[in-house]
């Protein structure tokens, strides 16, 4: 449970006072009027470089910071619209795409937002080829060519070059993810601190990214004043933003990891928004006078991974058994009640190409079958990586409780998001409970990091989800490739449909259930709204009564 510590409300009226409040980690009786203050069990961001963050978490702050070329609209998912952009175009062979800025934009910083802006902003994303980076380099930029590729034409007009005939919708929906946010290259690079190239880092140069892992470079509608790792995040109102303006002053997220920490600080007024409700306290706080409970749902399917380094796991039966050992219904029945539904394919409900397949469910004799088949009768023994929340470990000790039914030992290992999700990263796990929210609407997000693994090396530039399983499928990954060059949509959709099938039969993936965002609030609050991804539960058209 966070620690209550109080600070006068003076001391937040200025930039120093906001940085000195978050090593605080401040809580008030009643909420400034000025303030949005949200409870959120934020422990996985581990950067708030666009270039660098690919955590949910993240995702919200830099959609709240950052502007991007273009970007979904949250009202319909289907629809890319403007932002930075007044207009794009596509050439005729499908490999150019042209993007007219809108005039007169400047960031926060107050500099002039250009289309040199926009190069560097993919320069340094390719070029620092930290984990989000492959969503760009997928469209053949690298480091060697991506000046070429990605450039200026004129201070308002952009060029991307991609190296195939891509659908454009995939492409326009890939620059609606947070890779392709648009920095402040003056700032940026008057923050960069000179680095000696190594084998693994051709540059001389960090690109800013020892500034911008706390920093701030960007155009939107918010500013971020401060983060501090499992404390608080601050952001500001930015005055220079070109669109509608913030209803409220600053944004502060509290972190806050127990639902019942977060339920009791709503009802007590000290904060606003409860983000990180468990069934039980949700259902007491929509009951309780004066408090809204809002719901989404989001791209987003929880799983549990099985890393085929590890010669049990990597046997066929023992992937499938394991599927058998996850009491579904008991857990859609009490830990996910309410904040997710069953869902065992790795394309979310709504996208395009989405089965909703079940055919496991929890059968502890069939389970014991497939062990014996693979020469594991008498079961074996597993260390499971899981981020300390809920319902991640109620999940993670009911698929304990039931493997141990079958003989299997599974060892517990708990840690923050940050912990669990780095080792994940680098391969080291056995097991691993996760979730993967869209990068962008198109189907492909899901299916590449599901699907596909084009070097299974451990130093591997594109390290998908099916890599960091050491899953090698050149099969199924040339499958994936092929969707999307398919421009029919109903012929694409069917590729899609194929690969869910041969994930859900045989992947290292048993996915478990696709999420609905909650939030309880004060029903002071107005125009709160959760989108259909983290980067769209934009804070900007809040006010409060």
């Amino acid at each position: 449970m966070n620690m209550p510590i109080r600070k006068t409300f003076a001391v937040l009226l200025t930039s120093a006072g906001l940085a000195a409040m978050v090593s605080a980690a401040p809580a008030w009786a009643v909420t400034p009027a000025d303030t949005l203050v949200e409870g959120f069990a934020f422990d996985d961001i581990i950067s708030v470089d666009p270039g660098e963050a690919f955590e949910l978490s993240t995702a919200e702050i830099t959609g709240n910071t950052y502007n991007m070329l273009v970007r979904i609209n949250p009202e319909n998912t289907a629809e890319v619209v403007n932002e930075l952009a007044e207009s794009w175009s596509v050439s005729d062979d499908k490999l150019t795409y042209t993007f007219k800025l809108k005039p007169g934009l400047k960031f926060a910083s107050g500099n002039p937002i250009t289309a040199e802006d926009v190069a560097f902003s993919m320069e340094r994303a390719v070029k620092l080829d930290k984990s989000p980076a492959f969503l760009l380099t997928q469209f053949g930029l690298t480091g060697d060519n991506v000046t070429e590729k990605a450039k200026a034409v004129d201070p308002l007009t952009f060029t991307l070059t991609v190296d195939k005939p891509y659908a454009p919708s995939f492409v326009l929906n890939v620059l609606t993810a947070t890779v392709a946010s648009v920095v402040d290259k003056k700032l940026v690079m008057s923050k960069a601190q000179p680095v000696t190239p190594s084998e693994k880092y051709k540059y001389d140069t960090d690109f800013g990214n020892g500034f911008l892992k706390t920093g701030y470079a960007g155009s939107g509608p918010y500013k971020i004043m401060a983060w501090k790792a499992n404390e608080a995040v601050v952001l500001e109102a930015n005055p220079n933003y070109f669109g509608e303006k913030p209803k409220l002053k600053r944004v502060i997220y509290r972190y806050m990891k127990e639902s019942s920490s977060q339920r009791l600080a709503l009802e007590a007024g000290d904060i606003d928004v409860a983000r990180n409700l468990e069934p039980g306290d949700m259902e007491a706080v929509s009951k309780k006078q004066g408090m809204v409970i809002t719901s989404a749902p989001k791209g987003t399917v929880y799983f549990i991974s099985f890393n085929q380094k590890n010669k049990d796991l990597a046997k066929p039966e023992v992937r499938e058994a394991l599927k058998y050992l996850i009491d579904y219904d008991a857990i859609g029945a009490t830990l996910i009640k309410g904040v997710g539904t069953i869902h065992q394919t790795f394309l979310p409900a709504g996208q395009l190409g989405a089965i909703d397949d079940k055919p496991y469910k929890l059968d502890v004799a069939k389970a014991k079958e497939l062990l014996a088949k693979a020469g594991l009768k008498d079961g074996f023994s597993v260390t499971f990586d899981v981020r300390n929340i809920q319902p991640v470990t109620g999940i993670a000790e009911s698929f304990q409780q039931t493997a141990a039914q079958a003989g299997i030992k599974v060892e517990i290992i708990p840690g923050d998001g940050k912990q669990t999700l780095t080792k994940f990263r680098s391969r080291k796990h056995d097991l691993y409970i996760g979730q993967w929210g869209s990068d962008y609407f198109d189907p492909n997000s899901n299916a590449e990091t599901f699907t596909s693994n084009t070097d299974n090396s451990d130093d591997s530039k594109n390290k998908t989800l099916a890599w960091r399983n050491a899953w090698d499928v050149p099969a199924l990954t040339k499958e994936t490739q092929s969707a999307l060059l398919e421009p029919d949509a109903a012929k694409r959709a069917t590729i899609y449909q194929d690969l869910q099938k041969k994930v859900l039969a045989d992947g290292p993936f048993a996915i478990i259930y696709q999420q609905v965002e909650i939030a309880g609030h004060s029903e002071k609050l107005k125009n709160f709204k959760l989108g259909p991804s983290f980067d769209t539960n934009f804070v900007y058209t809040i006010s409060k009564d």
